[in-house]
């Protein structure tokens, strides 16, 4: 089940492969966690006073939703050469100090923009990506081809599970006919979501979700592919889910309620370091409120006396402000 009160701040505004990898995902007696934090778009050169703030809300987990930086090379010693940058980051260091980081990846740290699977450095990009992520050598997502994953947190009736997308590696063309995740991760998402026993599920996808209006990348672009995410979602044994994305440079709380069960919250947040400001007139027939053109991270705060549990969206500024802020009670 899921309701939703909201409580809006409306402040100055190649192919896959046949063989079935294994499962990409962490193991579940990891920490309960009541307290995350994301974020999109992080130009590495540039200051990244942001973190600051991120820091000070003190979440247990960071996600990375991708342009977590802007590689834009087939040079993959240039490409870990940034991902050394944004590492050497002071304020990016702190916090890796004091929670999990976890995360996925768009197209500028892919390699390219707006590119799909022709890329020709995938496989090796994806290895860069996943050495700034710390992730183990002996790790199963290193051999698959994408870097799905999943992360669950918590034990009993407080886990939270966190769905990654990889909407890059696999992609097409965008089109009518076009898919964005392959057929080994559509099966690896099925299983995930059929087989969790997790309360709370975030599925993050670099690219937006709910907002279809705009010109810009997102899965209404990839009609047939967003259908079957949808419908994959609708079914009965599919655990109600909110979607976390980025890519926008720009911050924004969407919901679609006429297509599943429950209503299908997306929480946009972008960027971290290199906001375009404006676009408050931007059409979006889903968005709750106006957008926000300003640097923003998101927020989670989890309430697990409640039952089903109480999530707390909210959008930060570059001090650590509520911008924005959605509140929705999410359960099985």
């Amino acid at each position: 089940m899921i309701r939703a009160a909201l409580a809006l701040a409306l402040l100055p505004l190649t192919q896959a492969s046949t063989a079935e990898p294994a499962l990409p995902h962490a193991s579940a007696a990891e920490p309960v966690v009541s307290r995350l934090a994301f974020g999109s778009c992080c130009r590495q050169a540039r200051p990244i006073p942001i973190f600051d703030a991120v820091a000070s809300f003190k979440p247990g987990v960071w996600v990375w939703m991708g342009d977590n930086i802007y590689g834009d090379t087939t040079d993959m010693e240039e490409m870990a050469a940034k991902y050394a940058t944004l590492s050497s980051h002071k304020t990016y260091a702190a916090l890796r100090r004091e929670c999990t980081v976890i995360g996925t990846w768009d197209d500028h740290d892919y390699g390219e923009n707006d590119a799909g699977k022709e890329y020709p450095k995938r496989a090796a990009s994806q290895q860069c990506f996943l050495d700034f992520l710390k992730v183990p050598a002996d790790h199963p997502r290193r051999e698959q081809q994408g870097v799905y994953t999943s992360h669950t947190f918590g034990a009993g009736d407080r886990q939270l599970k966190v769905l990654l997308l990889d909407t890059r590696f696999h992609r097409d063309p965008p089109g009518p006919d076009g898919d964005i995740l392959g057929e080994a991760q559509w099966r690896w998402l099925k299983g995930e979501l059929r087989g969790s026993t997790a309360q709370v599920h975030l599925l993050v996808s670099s690219i937006q979700l709910v907002a279809s209006d705009h010109r810009f990348e997102k899965w209404a672009n990839f009609p047939t592919a967003k259908k079957r995410l949808m419908a994959l979602l609708a079914q009965p044994d599919a655990p109600p889910v909110t979607v976390l994305s980025g890519d926008r440079h720009r911050g924004e709380i969407s919901v679609e309620k006429s297509t599943l069960p429950y209503p299908l919250y997306d929480i946009t947040s972008s960027s971290l370091n290199q906001p375009l400001g404006g676009g408050e007139k931007e059409v979006n027939r889903h968005r709750v409120g106006e957008n926000f053109g300003g640097a923003n991270f998101g927020t989670l705060e989890i309430d697990w006396d409640t039952a089903p549990p109480t999530l707390q969206f909210a959008l930060r500024d570059e001090a650590g402000a509520v911008v924005r802020s959605v509140e929705i009670q999410q359960g099985r």
